[in-house]
């Protein structure tokens, strides 16, 4: 596993992007997502009976969704920086076989009072629908030289 660089406020650009990362939604990611999260519905692991309820298949849960943005940013913001929020809108499914893409944008770095800040336009998408999750972060930051953060 790479070490995670830490990111400054400083050297954020708007309209930078995050480097983001892919996974491929294999049977066992599937099956794994279920046990990790608890979320035993059977729309997550059963494909008849997501079939019978009129999905194409089976697909990932909130949770699994909600953490892979959390990664993408505590990936891109290192070990001093802070999530102090993430909203999602969960527009489209993510099915067993996609390849999701996880990604974002800066959208603006501003002050926070003391609290150096940086929104983020974040993302899931997959091969059918494009972005089929978008949503939005705010991350503290450090500054450099030990100014406030």
């Amino acid at each position: 596993m790479r070490p995670i660089a830490q990111r400054y406020w400083d050297d954020v650009a708007e309209g930078e992007g995050l480097p983001g990362f892919s996974l491929e939604l294999t049977m066992t990611r599937m099956v794994l997502q279920v046990s990790g999260t608890q979320d035993f519905y059977p729309v997550h692991h059963d494909r008849e009976f997501a079939r019978s309820g009129g999905h194409p298949d089976i697909f990932i849960n909130t949770a699994f969704i909600r953490a892979a943005l959390a990664r993408l940013l505590t990936d891109w913001a290192g070990d001093e920086g802070f999530v102090r929020r993430l909203a999602f809108q969960m527009r489209r499914p993510h099915l067993l076989g996609d390849t999701i893409r996880v990604a974002g944008r800066v959208a603006r770095r501003w002050l926070d009072g003391e609290r150096a800040a940086v929104d983020l336009d974040v993302w899931i998408e997959n091969p059918r629908d494009g972005i089929a999750t978008p949503g939005s972060a705010t991350v503290y930051l450090p500054r450099r030289g030990g100014r406030a953060g």
